[in-house]
């Protein structure tokens, strides 16, 4: 659970959010967290269980990896925010019928500063990000 809403309900994220929350706390860190850190690092109130299921998730799709460390499991991240957004968008673009009217359609959306640094990149340059 997530904690309450307006009306003193539990509030339920879906697998997805926690999945990204998850995710997210992996990396914010340099080294693997265990479960009973990453619960800590997320609070909200989820149970050991919830986090621990949520790595399994997350290990089966290939999204963390578990170091063994002793008797507990600790998990990473097995690539980082940048890398799984553009692994996102290169399966989005191979799912379609017609990749370059999807680009077409995404480059529309882009903010001016978007804009510039997917310029940048095309020309060669590193976009202005790291």
């Amino acid at each position: 659970m997530a904690g309450t809403g307006s009306r003193g309900r539990a509030e339920r994220r879906g697998a997805g959010e926690l999945e990204s929350e998850v995710l997210a706390a992996l990396w914010a860190t340099e080294r693997p967290l265990t479960p009973a850190e990453i619960q800590q690092e997320i609070g909200g109130g989820l149970a050991y269980n919830t986090v621990h299921t949520i790595l399994t998730r997350l290990y089966d799709k290939g999204l963390v990896l578990r170091d063994a460390d002793g008797r507990r499991g600790a998990y990473r991240a097995a690539k980082n925010a940048a890398e799984l957004t553009a692994a996102a968008m290169r399966e989005a673009l191979d799912r379609g019928p017609d990749p370059i009217a999807a680009l077409r359609q995404f480059v529309t959306g882009l903010s001016a500063e978007e804009e510039r640094a997917l310029r940048a990149l095309l020309a060669g340059g590193d976009g202005g990000t790291s």
